[in-house]
């Protein structure tokens, strides 16, 4: 398999939807927030449209999220900047990973809690989305630091599929 020097078009707009959707997890959560706690005190909860929006935008991140890691098995993803120190190399792939990684267990965890009941998976739930939004944090600054600081192309590429 050849290196491709960007990301095809479902890569770019995998990313975005990914993006969009748990930027709607985080701010439209206190639906589900109040719901949980209203089940875990043996009441009935609320089941209203952002419960409903949380749980299916849960099942739908985790579902993108494994098409993205299957695609960037299948074809790969370009290779970074030559004149990016070994260093920056190594933070952005440990954040890369780290994404994939909290991305997918805050979803289970949220599940597990939602479905299974488990108190220690909504706990985890909380911890891990608070990492995953540190993350994220943290992946936009690299991107910027690329751009404005570096001058690469590396924003560009997630940007403008090849």
């Amino acid at each position: 398999m050849s290196q491709p020097k960007g990301y095809s078009a479902t890569q770019v707009v995998l990313h975005w939807a990914v993006f969009a959707l748990i930027a709607l997890q985080f701010l439209l959560n206190d639906a589900i927030g109040a719901a949980y706690r209203a089940v875990m005190r043996g009441q009935t909860p609320e089941f209203g449209v952002l419960v409903l929006q949380h749980v299916a935008g849960g099942v739908l991140i985790l579902a993108l999220v494994i098409w993205r890691m299957v695609l960037k098995v299948r074809r790969g993803a370009p290779l970074p900047p030559a004149h990016e120190p070994p260093i920056l190399q190594k933070v952005a792939t440990g954040t890369h990973l780290a994404l994939y990684l909290f991305t997918i267990v805050t979803v289970l965890s949220g599940g597990l809690a939602w479905f299974g009941g488990f108190a220690a998976a909504g706990t985890a739930h909380e911890i891990f989305k608070t990492v995953l939004l540190v993350l994220i944090g943290l992946h936009v600054v690299g991107a910027l630091y690329q751009k404005f600081v570096l001058k690469s192309d590396v924003m560009t590429r997630m940007l403008r599929p090849e």
